[in-house]
C-alpha cells in the first residue's frame, strides 16, 4: 500500500453505506482541487478533480466531475454537474447531483441544491441554498428531507479575504459543530486558476451520511462562491 493511502477497514458498519467506513474514524477531512493546466494556461474549462485526504495528507478517496465540454465552457460555475467520489479500488461511493439552476442571488426563487447519493442510487441528504440578501446560508438535510444542519457563511466583503470560514450549525443556530473553510493556495493558483483547497471539520460522532452530505457541501460552496473564468 502507498504510505499516503489510508488504510480501509474492512468489516461492516451498521448504517454505513459501503465503501464510507473509514469517515467514522475522522473528524476532519481536506478536499485538494487538482490544477488542470490547459485551464491555467488558456481558461479552457475542464471537469474539476479532487483529492480528499486526512489531517496527515492521506488520500482518502479521490472525486471526478462528469460533464460535457459544452455545458462547462458555455455555463461556467452555474452548470449542473455529478460528481463521482471514489475509492482507491476506483470503486464509486458517493455521487453528488447539482440540477441547473439560475443564479441571480436577488430572487429568492433562484436557489441552488444539490443531492448526495451513497451507494450511488442510493439518497443519503441533501443541501439546499436559503435565501439571504447578505450572507450565503444552506440548510443540510437527511435523505428524508428532514434539516439537521445548518450552514452560514460571513457577510458581505468576505470574498476578498484569503480564508474564508463556513459555520455548521444545529438547527436552532445556538451551536457550532464545525466549519467548511476556503483556504488559501498561494498566488499562482488563485490568479490564474480556478483551483481550491476547503477544510471541513465535524463532530467524529456525526453520522456518516451526514459526513457524506457535508462533503457534497464544500463542492457547491466551491462551484457557488469559488470557481470562475481566469
Amino acid at each position: 500500500m502507498d504510505m499516503y493511502e489510508v488504510p480501509v477497514p474492512n468489516q461492516e458498519i451498521p448504517g454505513c453505506p459501503p465503501g464510507l467506513e473509514y469517515l467514522t474514524q475522522v473528524d476532519q477531512l481536506l478536499i485538494k482541487q487538482k490544477v488542470e493546466l490547459a485551464e491555467a494556461l488558456i481558461g479552457f474549462e475542464s471537469n474539476n478533480k479532487y483529492e480528499i485526504r486526512n489531517s496527515m495528507g492521506q488520500d482518502v478517496f479521490y472525486a471526478l466531475e462528469e460533464n460535457d465540454c459544452l455545458t462547462r465552457q458555455c455555463c461556467g460555475p452555474m452548470r449542473s454537474f455529478t460528481i463521482h467520489v471514489v475509492d482507491h479500488n476506483g470503486q464509486k461511493v458517493i455521487t453528488i447531483i447539482r440540477p441547473l439552476n439560475c443564479t441571480a442571488c436577488c430572487c429568492p426563487c433562484c436557489l441552488q441544491e444539490l443531492e448526495v447519493q451513497s451507494p450511488p442510487g442510493n439518497t443519503v441528504g441533501y443541501v439546499r441554498q436559503q435565501w439571504h440578501p447578505f450572507s450565503p446560508k444552506f440548510i443540510v438535510s437527511d435523505e428524508n428531507n428532514e434539516p439537521v444542519l445548518k450552514i452560514h457563511g460571513p457577510f458581505c466583503g468576505w470574498s476578498c479575504l484569503p480564508d474564508v470560514d463556513f459555520e455548521i450549525l444545529t438547527m436552532d443556530e445556538v451551536t457550532q459543530i464545525g466549519k467548511i473553510s476556503k483556504q488559501w493556495t498561494g498566488l499562482l493558483r488563485e490568479v490564474f486558476t480556478d483551483s481550491d483547497n476547503f477544510g471541513v471539520q465535524f463532530p467524529m460522532d456525526l453520522d456518516v451520511k451526514m459526513k457524506a452530505t457535508l462533503i457534497g457541501a464544500c463542492f457547491l460552496i466551491d462551484f457557488m462562491f469559488f470557481e470562475s473564468n481566469n
